[in-house]
């Protein structure tokens, strides 16, 4: 499982312009199975992604085609992490360790 961290880099009124595009984007990998949360940092200087595949290259080029990465108003940071435990709705999602 990944946590993908979007820091801005451009103001708001720039992130705005591509928010549009974003959503659609991320609608697309909700349906896709890749996603499974998502929202605003509070304060609103970014988001946070909770996301399912199979290595980390596939959700690096998931970040490469954020609109908001083309539009160069966001940074990602992605952290790997196993989830050995989990709510009961995600268990699907559960992982073993090594």
């Amino acid at each position: 499982m990944f946590v993908l961290e979007l820091t801005y880099t451009a103001p708001v009124s720039a992130v705005d312009k591509e928010l549009e595009a974003h959503v659609a984007w991320l609608d697309q990998l909700y349906a896709q199975g890749v996603f499974i949360a998502s929202g605003r940092k509070n304060p609103r200087d970014g988001g946070v992604i909770l996301a399912v595949a199979d290595d980390r290259a596939a959700i690096e080029e998931i970040a490469a085609s954020d609109p908001f990465v083309r539009a160069e108003v966001c940074e990602y940071r992605i952290t790997e992490f196993i989830a050995t435990k989990t709510a009961p709705e995600l268990a699907p999602y559960r992982q073993q360790l090594p």
